[in-house]
């Protein structure tokens, strides 16, 4: 399995069409070296880049929430 994550482009450089070649580049490097799996993590609220993974034959599977813990134990009162 190969997870691609995360795809960004700078301000600057968008709508040059960076992002999408290299993901694809990534994608088909993945595939040729055998992947059978690759995951890609996309924003859901991103209707263009979402349009783009589509069409390079990405599908939506599942939604998945992150969450990030400190390490450092709450404070707790002491009666």
């Amino acid at each position: 399995m190969v997870r691609v994550d995360p795809v960004y482009a700078p301000t600057h450089f968008r709508r040059g069409g960076y992002a999408g070649a290299v993901t694809a580049e990534v994608s088909r490097a993945a595939l040729a070296i055998g992947s059978t799996d690759i995951v890609l993590f996309a924003d859901p609220t991103n209707p263009t880049s979402n349009a783009l993974y589509q069409r390079m034959g990405y599908a939506y599977v599942t939604d998945f929430t992150g969450y990030r813990f400190s390490g450092v134990a709450p404070e707790t009162s002491q009666v």
